[in-house]
């Protein structure tokens, strides 16, 4: 799959069916909910970008309704507020797959392209997808990419996947900043940031200035 052009590698994601758990409940919220998207959904951002963001996976009413990561629910909000802040995006908000918002520099995409029960993917799952993330990351770094950044946990742990490093050896910590071996010879960055979910924003164990710390850290080091 590494050979794989564009669109054929994002219909081979749009038509993954290989986690039965993942597929039989995709097809139960589109029973639900037929004008959902209700499919794996797919990166979204610029082409050959300098940062690739990697969150957990698709929300019930977000992306999973919309088709575009991070789009139309609370998670996206502070998202795409900072990303307008810092240049990567055209407007402050995502509304819908078609409100013209541009990434510029900057590309989305999810560890886990399936909405999971409680959006809670099981390790074989994220395992699984990780053939998807790991093309994802190659073709980045094939295009001049040099930082990466983690929403959460479990987003942090399937891109070391992807590289193929050991967890212990990068352990996650909001704000960090790993250097991790590339292939392309551009020095990967992995930067560590709290998954901007609601909860995290609400309960402050993430807030909009902790995130934007984050982001100045990014351009700085990737001299935007």
């Amino acid at each position: 799959m590494t050979d794989i052009s564009s669109h054929a590698f994002d219909q081979a994601v749009l038509s993954c069916r290989q986690c039965p758990r993942l597929s039989g409940f995709l097809q139960t919220v589109k029973n639900q909910h037929p004008d959902y998207h209700a499919r794996p959904v797919i990166a979204f951002g610029a082409a050959m970008p300098k940062l690739l963001i990697v969150g957990l996976a698709p929300g019930m009413h977000g992306a999973n309704r919309t088709g575009r990561p991070f789009t139309g629910d609370f998670a996206g909000i502070l998202l795409y507020q900072t990303l307008h802040r810092f240049g990567f995006a055209t407007r402050n908000d995502s509304i819908s797959a078609d409100d013209g918002l541009r990434l510029m520099g900057c590309r989305i995409t999810n560890a886990v392209k399936c909405l999971p029960p409680e959006n809670k993917p099981i390790p074989q799952e994220i395992k699984q997808c990780n053939q998807y993330l790991s093309v994802e990351i190659n073709q980045f770094m094939k295009g001049g990419g040099i930082a990466v950044l983690a929403l959460g946990t479990v987003a942090h742990q399937a891109v070391l996947m992807s590289l193929q490093l050991k967890a212990k050896d990068y352990p996650f910590a909001h704000g960090a900043v790993h250097a991790v071996p590339s292939s392309s010879g551009n020095g990967l960055r992995l930067y560590d940031s709290y998954h901007c979910s609601r909860y995290n924003t609400q309960t402050k164990r993430l807030t909009a200035e902790m995130f934007a710390q984050v982001f100045v850290q990014i351009i700085t080091d990737i001299k935007l």
